[in-house]
């Protein structure tokens, strides 16, 4: 698949093409459990807000009765032991006041709030719009949806006379429409400015816990570890077959591929554990990242290496090796920030702010990257055309248009990535989004994979491995790869190479001996 044959080729181009078709036909599953505990409302306009969360999910699939399984079909938003507690200050002796529960829908969002002849666009009735008989002051704005006048849902819950506590132990709100679904707990009255609250909900799609975003990673991380296990196979193969002849580059080559499968493998854990309980535990999140982050790092440090023409045009990186490692570490350091805060703990559907200020970090590392890379592959090009080394010098032209190509298809991806995140401010397109993401694993496989066929452990690996020669001509260098055959073939060309030496200096013997007779 990976190697110098045709057919190993066409086995490549296989699997990629079937990996990709697979990937088509992923069906996805959604939604999680949101715990709040004792959280404060915000102040937005004249309202107090606490969003409830925002993830994708998917209609319902059937209208049976519920059975004990999260693969019952069923997509609901459910509340449970939902509690709002108040300051004693804000109670009144008489009266009720309102906190409202809003769902909708993000195609329905204008159907929340409103304005009084155009001016700034209020959550709560104001008096104007009071007085013009849209809605009754104090309370959320609400207009029906055009295409189901069930929505947006607005659950009420009041607070009576003194009391400083209200409760919803338990309601469930049925999915009945594929979309994004925002939920908002309101309150209107200024005197709940300091109110809190605690409880949890449960977002459940038709087979698990997963948010719509989130949901086709667990189908993709199976097809990519089983692309993993195909490469790692044959490379085993190779590796055990020529291990004689194995370099210390296939080493580092074997580690990429090895963490990339348990990469792989931990990330389907993973997603599948979040479906199924609907919680994602900190601490697992944070070791699936953490391999991640050490696979990235090792990887771009292998491609530097590659491209400083470690083993191929030098024994060792030498002076460099410790600005190497510092570059690794720091790297690594930054990556694992970035995938922390986008992980873990994440069962949104929208990212938050933090992760764009540590993505400068990340991107910036990548680019001093690329750059040093690209340096250290201009000369180590320049250093085997000085020394006419074809074999070296093609390998080397392959591997520089791989990266060119995969530089290229990133670039590309990056602007794609803001361009579709600028056209959908409001997640509408969330089906699709995770291909975002998972595009980044499929480039770095592919770039694994053209590594693995130009490095392919055989028996002709030391034609491209580096060695102490005196001289410049190609001729001496490509030596080494030669085979037996023709090393048995160079012997007897020296065996009649040293009969004609003797022959020869027979016959000067002789002509000494006749020059010497006729001087006497």
């Amino acid at each position: 698949m990976l190697f110098a044959s045709s057919s190993s080729s066409s086995s490549l181009l296989y699997l990629l093409s079937l990996l990709f078709l697979l990937l088509l036909f992923i069906s996805s599953s959604f939604a999680s459990i949101h715990i709040y505990n004792h959280e404060p409302f915000q102040e937005i306009g004249n309202a107090f807000l606490l969003s409830g969360g925002s993830e994708g999910i998917s209609a319902s699939l059937t209208t049976a009765p519920h059975i004990a399984s999260i693969h019952d079909g069923h997509s609901y938003i459910r509340f449970e032991n939902i509690t709002f507690r108040r300051r004693k200050s804000a109670a009144r002796a008489r009266g009720t006041v309102p906190i409202h529960i809003i769902i909708f829908e993000a195609a329905d969002r204008d159907d929340i709030g409103g304005s009084a002849y155009g001016g700034q666009r209020a959550i709560c009735c104001t008096s104007d719009l009071a007085k013009m008989g849209a809605c009754k002051q104090g309370e959320v704005i609400r207009r029906p949806s055009a295409t189901d006048t069930n929505w947006p849902v607005v659950i009420d819950l009041y607070f009576k006379g003194k009391s400083n506590l209200i409760s919803l132990d338990s309601k469930e709100v049925p999915i009945t429409k594929t979309g994004m679904y925002n939920l908002f707990f309101v309150a209107c009255d200024p005197k709940l400015k300091e109110i809190v609250m605690s409880g949890k909900t449960i977002w459940k799609n038709p087979d698990g816990f997963l948010p719509g975003r989130m949901a086709p990673f667990k189908k993709f991380y199976v097809f990519m570890t089983l692309a993993y296990v195909c490469l790692g196979i044959v490379w085993l193969l190779q590796y055990v077959r020529f291990w004689d002849d194995v370099l210390q580059l296939q080493h580092c080559i074997s580690a990429v591929i090895g963490l990339g499968l348990f990469e792989m493998i931990l990330w389907y854990f993973e997603y599948a554990n979040f479906n199924n309980t609907g919680i994602r535990p900190i601490v697992v999140t944070t070791w699936v990242v953490t391999v991640g982050a050490i696979r990235q790092t090792i990887a771009r440090l292998l491609i530097l290496s590659v491209s400083m023409g470690y083993g191929v045009v030098r024994p060792t990186l030498g002076g460099l090796t410790s600005k190497v490692l510092l570059l690794g570490v720091t790297y690594l350091f930054a990556s694992e920030l970035l995938n922390i805060t986008e992980y873990v703990g994440t069962i949104n559907d929208i990212s938050g702010r933090a992760r764009l200020i540590l993505v400068l970090p990340d991107a910036f590392l990548d680019a001093f990257l690329i750059l040093w890379i690209f340096t250290s592959l201009s000369k180590t090009l320049e250093q085997l055309q000085a020394k006419r080394s074809s074999v070296k010098l093609d390998i080397y032209r392959n591997f520089s248009n791989a990266l060119v190509a995969t530089v290229t298809a990133s670039v590309v991806w990056i602007g794609y990535e803001v361009y579709f995140k600028a056209t959908d401010p409001f997640n509408e397109r969330w089906q699709s989004a995770w291909f975002i993401t998972a595009f980044w694993d499929i480039l770095a496989f592919a770039l694994l994979c053209v590594i693995c066929y130009l490095w392919a452990p055989s028996q002709s690996s030391q034609r491209y491995a580096y060695s102490e020669e005196v001289g410049d001509e190609s001729d001496d260098e490509e030596a080494q790869s030669l085979t037996k055959g023709k090393q048995e073939g160079r012997g007897e060309l020296s065996l009649v190479r040293q009969e004609k030496n003797v022959q020869n200096d027979a016959s000067s013997d002789e002509d000494d001996e006749s020059e010497e007779d006729k001087r006497e």
